[in-house]
């Protein structure tokens, strides 16, 4: 059984999961917006002692890497980037679509993520994992009419919609992509920040 640390800094909430063999400890806070620099690390530090690991004893750490909050996003790629250096240990990186699409049980569909002002962000699967649409920036209309079923964590008004809980998606999506642990870390940002598209950047 593996052992590692996982961490979601990509919304408003925050998780943390530990997991060491069979034990599981998950740390999660529905709302922590512009908390997680704050609180990120006493609640690492909580669920490496509830679970009886040390970042040593683990086989990797995981991060979810975005689309969501540009600043969470970059908190948990250091944390778990700095976890991972100190320990010597490989990294995983988990997108938000991917931290859905592994607690779905379909072979045709989307999810979906707000981007506020009535645009999402999209991507589509198929069977075990399959991206069958690249990640993508879409308005409302556009979302209702890709005809199959949607899911995402928010109270989303969308046709078809089906809202997870986003607490317990992280332990599927980290064990079912612990196989590909070495790859690199960066934030996925399916369009530019704000500021940058401003010009401020």
């Amino acid at each position: 059984m593996s052992k590692f640390l996982a961490v979601d800094t990509s919304s408003r909430y925050l998780t943390v999961l530990a997991v060491n063999g069979e034990k599981k400890v998950l740390r999660h806070m529905t709302d922590c917006a512009m908390q997680h620099s704050k609180t990120l690390m006493g609640e690492v530090e909580r669920a490496f002692t509830d679970a009886g690991l040390t970042p040593a004893e683990c086989d990797f750490f995981a991060a979810v890497t975005g689309p969501g909050s540009f600043t969470g996003i970059r908190i948990g790629i250091a944390a778990a980037k700095g976890l991972a250096q100190g320990a010597g240990k490989p990294l995983v990186a988990i997108t938000s679509f991917e931290l859905l699409a592994y607690n779905v049980n379909s072979e045709n569909f989307y999810t979906v993520i707000d981007a506020a002002h009535g645009n999402y962000y999209v991507c589509g699967f198929g069977a075990h994992g399959r991206v069958t649409l690249a990640p993508a920036f879409m308005n409302g209309a556009q979302v209702a009419a890709l005809g199959a079923p949607l899911y995402g964590f928010e109270d989303l008004a969308l046709p078809d919609y089906t809202r997870l809980d986003i607490g317990g998606c992280l332990y599927p999506a980290a064990v079912a992509l612990r196989l590909r642990a070495g790859g690199e870390m960066r934030a996925l940002y399916v369009k530019k920040p704000q500021a940058e598209e401003a010009g401020r950047c």
